[in-house]
């Protein structure tokens, strides 16, 4: 049986480079990554898509440790990408880690 192999981690940035209770940007072909700072500076990373209407959750507002959609106002959980109910819904999640100040994704 074949197991994937894991991509590397890739430094993107690091903590500071994210404003507290904001997000940045990974743009890639397959989708843009949005990650995000909490106000305790733990660090989050979601595809940068709403799972109701696509809307870019990078512009949404941060609180606690979740994301309200700047579309239509659906907040979702940064550390599992699930919609919060009522919604229904999961963004696909990333995993980081930060590791000196520096933030790195698997991109996997």
């Amino acid at each position: 049986m074949n197991m994937p192999v894991p991509q590397p981690w890739v430094r993107i940035c690091t903590v500071e480079d994210i404003p507290r209770l904001g997000s940045r940007v990974v743009e890639r072909s397959s989708g843009n990554i949005a990650v995000f700072r909490s106000a305790t500076d733990t660090v989050f990373a979601l595809l940068d898509h709403c799972p109701h209407k696509g809307g870019p959750l990078s512009q949404g507002i941060v609180h606690g440790e979740s994301v309200t959609c700047p579309l239509h106002s659906w907040h979702i959980d940064l550390g599992t990408g699930e919609a919060r109910a009522p919604d229904v819904g999961c963004a696909r999640r990333f995993p980081v880690k930060v590791e000196n100040g520096d933030v790195f994704l698997s991109l996997d």
